[in-house]
C-alpha cells in the first residue's frame, strides 16, 4: 500500500513539473547586477524576481544575470538597456554620470540626514523628476524604476589618524573615482584626490599610493582594507550610497497594463529589500572592524556641521558645472525639506 502511494506521489510531482513546462511564461525580464551573490542588489533582485513571478501567476519570468554576463560598465550596460538587449540594469550614481550627470545629486555632501529622510525621499517625487529626465535624454529608452542603496553610506576612512574636524583632512591623499564630483568634495574639505581603479585600491592602501577612501563599512571589510593598514573609520555619512535602478522602456510599455503594475510594484519590493540589507549586514562589519583594533569615530553634531560647512561650495559648482544639475539638486533639496518636516510631524504625534 505504502508503495502504491509513494507511486502516486511521484507520478503527481512529475505530471505538475509538466504542467508548468506546458505553460511557458508569456513575458521575460532579463536583468544584470555587476556584482555579486554576498551584495545588496542580488539580495534586492532575488525580492524582485519572487515578487513578480508570483504575482503575476507565471506570466512573467524573469532572468537574473549576476556579474558581467551581459555587459561590464555603466556606460555599456545602459546602452544595452537603450537598445533592448538587455531589461533591467543597476548602477550606482557614478556608473550612470556618463550618460546623466544630473544623477550625481546623490553624491552632494550632508543633504540627506539618515535612513530615514533618504528613504522617504527617494520613495518619492524626487525620483519621479529624475525618472522624466533620464526619460527625456534618452530619447524615452531608458526608465527609472527606483533607487533603493548599495551599501549603506560613504564614510570618510584612512590609515594615518582619527578625522574629527575638517582641518583633519589636510593633506592626505584620498582615494576618488575618476569623476569631477567626488574630487572637489575631497579638494573642499583640504585633502588631495587621487583617483585609483577599485582592483588596485588594497595594494595602493599597503603602498601609501593612497591613504584614505570614501567607502561604506561593508565595502571596506568585503575587501579586507584593514588588513592593507586602513585602520581609521569617521562616520560622517556624508553620502547616500543609492542605487539607480534602471528597465528598457520600450520593454516596460511593451507590457499590458496589469503585468506593468506588477512590475512596478515588484520594485517598491525591491527598493525595501535594499534599504533594510546594508542596515543588516553592516552590524558585523562594524563590529568586526572595531575587533581587529580599528578606531570608529562618531562626529559630534556640531563637528558634523563643520564637515557640511566646509563642503558647502561643492553645491554651488555642482549646479554650474553638471548638465541638469541646477535642477536635479534644486528637486532634491525640496524633497529634503518636505521629509523632514513630514518625520518631524510623525515624531511629535508618536511621542505624544
Amino acid at each position: 500500500m505504502f508503495k502504491n502511494l509513494l507511486q502516486s506521489t511521484i507520478l503527481a510531482s512529475l505530471l505538475a513539473v509538466s504542467s508548468v513546462a506546458a505553460y511557458a511564461a508569456d513575458y521575460t525580464i532579463r536583468a544584470t547586477a555587476n556584482s555579486n551573490e554576498n551584495d545588496e542588489d542580488y539580495d534586492g533582485l532575488v525580492v524582485f524576481k519572487n515578487y513578480v513571478e508570483s504575482a503575476s501567476n507565471g506570466a512573467i519570468e524573469v532572468e537574473l544575470f549576476i556579474g558581467t554576463q551581459l555587459c561590464s560598465k555603466g556606460t555599456e550596460c545602459l546602452q544595452g538597456i537603450a537598445d533592448g538587449s538587455i531589461d533591467v540594469y543597476i548602477s550606482t550614481s557614478g556608473g550612470a554620470a556618463g550618460i546623466f550627470p544630473y544623477v550625481q545629486v546623490l553624491d552632494l555632501p550632508y543633504l540627506m540626514a539618515d535612513d530615514r529622510v533618504a528613504e522617504h525621499v527617494l520613495s518619492g517625487d524626487f525620483t519621479r523628476t529624475i525618472r522624466d529626465m533620464a526619460l527625456s535624454d534618452s530619447g524615452d529608452t531608458i526608465r527609472l524604476m527606483t533607487i533603493g542603496n548599495t551599501g549603506g553610506w560613504r564614510n570618510f576612512a584612512n590609515t594615518k589618524r582619527r578625522i574629527q574636524k575638517p582641518a583633519d583632512m589636510e593633506g592626505l591623499k584620498i582615494r576618488t573615482v575618476v569623476a569631477d564630483l567626488p574630487q572637489e568634495l575631497v579638494r573642499a574639505l583640504g585633502a588631495s584626490p587621487t583617483p585609483i581603479p577599485w582592483p588596485e585600491l588594497f595594494t595602493s592602501f599597503q603602498t601609501g599610493v593612497v591613504e584614505g577612501s570614501k567607502n561604506g563599512i561593508t565595502d571596506i571589510m568585503g575587501m579586507k582594507f584593514p588588513d592593507a593598514g586602513l585602520q581609521y573609520v569617521t562616520l560622517d555619512g556624508h553620502a547616500y550610497m543609492g542605487a539607480l535602478w534602471w528597465m528598457s522602456n520600450n520593454k516596460f510599455l511593451s507590457l499590458p497594463e496589469d503585468m506593468r503594475q506588477v512590475v512596478v510594484d515588484g520594485f517598491y519590493q525591491l527598493q525595501q529589500a535594499t534599504f533594510a540589507s546594508p542596515k543588516r549586514k553592516s552590524i558585523q562589519a562594524y563590529a568586526d572592524f572595531v575587533a581587529g583594533g580599528g578606531d570608529l569615530y562618531v562626529p559630534s553634531p556640531a563637528e558634523k556641521a563643520a564637515f557640511r560647512e566646509a563642503a558647502a561650495p561643492v553645491y554651488d559648482w555642482f549646479k554650474e558645472n553638471i548638465d541638469g544639475g541646477e535642477a536635479s539638486f534644486n528637486a532634491l533639496t525640496k524633497a529634503v525639506a518636505e521629509a523632514e518636516a513630514d518625520i518631524g510631524a510623525a515624531r511629535t504625534a508618536d511621542i505624544n
